[in-house]
């Protein structure tokens, strides 16, 4: 019987914990849902100490999602543990996943603790969630440069004490390949118990080897992956989840091990995920870049007219990559839309519906013809403006070969009151940010500012990302998308600031 390895996503976790990457509650909701219909086995669904917003986050996603199991990290403290078992109490199936540093680095500079003190503390947080619910996971944070002694006596404690998973990180991505495979084979062969629980691992990619540990690991008995989709998270990322879940189906033949996560639900799940977080997915990105499953080289395209097999190892329709499109334009009916929109994997309320058909036509008018991005742009700006403190009511500018450059905005706050300025800047964007600054009155840095066509064509929809900085040094992430190139710097910065007004300050864990 071929084994199954257990997915466990990390996305909204330690996903969002990369800077910029803040989601709102009905984000979070959005992917959550998805990831239980992409068939991942547990969603870590947050930190939920980290703020009241977190906390209620994971709390609602515990009362949405049914098949997966719902994770609550948390710190080895009380506090911390309660309120985890608390967010993820009315899941069907939930955990709570808490991780202590047994490296001596980490206990002499980050937590000032003896090993002694930090076996005590692993017995006695353990114990006690393990007292609120049965199903229980511990991570050792970085494992990987941990003395292999010690963290065998740490991990003999854990399982003493009830948890069911260890989850051995590699948290700075300093391990290689061999190096991990040999290090999770050591730990099967030294820690008593090992044979009674569930070993993961978490790797992260600081030198890009995440997926090469961690199918190393699983070659060595790790029987748990914990990624995130599209491999975002702190600093360089974590494991990407679409490749170790492609790379153990493609090579089925090699690992002989299966997961049960649904792969034609993959490329949804990625750009659900790059539009609500707002990170561009490379072209080249293994399974989901756009370019991932494009031919440009005669020979490739004579091979592959031959038999697709010479250049591809995968079907694009096996990640969920549609080869034709439906198109759409300015005759399409609202039944055209839905049945696109749910192709795409947008599941849309009405009001959400009618407001995207409305734009839908508005766009129609402008364009011959609706690409696939200029619908998910359309209905990541309504997600994103549904709950917003402030709208864009109007853009106008002037500026030219020996005009100072002008704009006057309008932005209508969420009582539905509208407030105007004017201001002058450098260029177009620039006169036009200035004044929604007066208006909202924040205080921030624009750290990035990026420009792209959402589709082909003259008449393309621009999509404009930016990242701004706020005087606390907390970076956010805006994106906003209009056929006129201001209209659209003005809305992603818009966006950018509406989560400043939301409130997303989180504590960020590192795991």
């Amino acid at each position: 019987m071929t084994e199954t390895i257990k997915i466990f996503d990390t996305t909204l976790r330690d996903g969002e914990q990369c800077p910029g990457a803040s989601l709102n509650h009905d984000e979070k909701l959005k992917i959550a849902a998805q990831l239980e219909k992409l068939g991942v086995d547990i969603i870590e669904a947050g930190f939920p100490i980290a703020s009241p917003d977190d906390f209620r986050a994971v709390n609602e996603i515990a009362k949405l999602v049914k098949k997966s199991t719902v994770c609550g990290l948390a710190r080895a403290i009380e506090k911390d543990i309660q309120t985890a078992f608390e967010a993820v109490k009315p899941a069907k199936k939930k955990r709570i996943h808490l991780f202590l540093a047994t490296s001596d680095m980490h206990l002499k500079y980050k937590l000032k603790m003896s090993r002694a003190e930090a076996l005590v503390r692993i017995k006695e947080m353990v114990s006690f969630a393990k007292s609120l619910t049965a199903d229980i996971e511990f991570s050792p944070e970085d494992a990987s440069r941990s003395d292999p002694k010690f963290l065998y006596q740490a991990l003999e404690i854990a399982i003493r004490s009830g948890a069911q998973t260890l989850n051995i990180p590699d948290t700075v991505g300093y391990s290689t390949p061999t190096e991990f495979g040999n290090f999770i084979k050591n730990i099967r062969k030294n820690v008593r118990g090992i044979k009674d629980v569930v070993i993961s691992v978490h790797c992260h990619d600081d030198l890009g080897l995440a997926v090469a540990n961690s199918l190393a690991a699983v070659e060595n008995g790790a029987r748990q992956v914990e990624c995130t989709v599209n491999g975002i998270g702190e600093r360089a990322g974590n494991t990407s989840l679409e490749e170790v879940v492609m790379a153990l189906k493609t090579r089925q033949d090699f690992f002989k091990l299966k997961t049960n996560v649904k792969p034609k639900e993959i490329f949804r799940t990625s750009r659900l995920v790059s539009s609500l977080t707002g990170f561009v997915v490379p072209p080249n990105k293994a399974i989901v870049g756009s370019n991932a499953f494009a031919h440009e080289s005669g020979i490739h395209q004579h091979g592959i007219l031959a038999k697709r097999e010479t250049y591809e190892i995968m079907k694009a329709e096996d990640v969920g990559v549609e080869r034709n499109r439906l198109v759409l334009g300015k005759h399409s009916g609202r039944a055209a839309l839905i049945a696109r929109m749910n192709e795409l994997g947008f599941k849309l309320t009405q009001n959400e519906l009618d407001k995207t058909f409305e734009r839908f036509k508005l766009l129609a008018d402008k364009k011959k013809e609706i690409f696939d991005e200029d619908l998910e742009a359309l209905v990541v700006n309504e997600i994103s403006e549904a709950t917003a403190e402030w709208k864009v009511e109007s853009v106008e500018v002037t500026a030219g070969t020996g005009k100072k450059p002008r704009a006057e905005i309008a932005l209508r706050n969420s009582a539905g009151k509208i407030f105007k300025q004017k201001s002058g800047g450098t260029g177009p964007v620039d006169a036009a940010y200035s004044a929604v600054n007066k208006i909202v009155g924040e205080k921030v840095k624009l750290l990035e500012f990026r420009m792209d066509a959402v589709s082909e064509g003259i008449d393309a929809q621009a999509t404009v990302a930016v990242k701004i900085e706020t005087a606390q040094g907390r970076i956010y992430s805006g994106k906003g998308s209009h056929t006129d190139i201001v209209v659209a710097s003005v809305k992603s910065y818009l966006n950018a600031l509406n989560k400043i007004i939301a409130g997303k300050e989180r504590l960020k864990v590192v795991l």
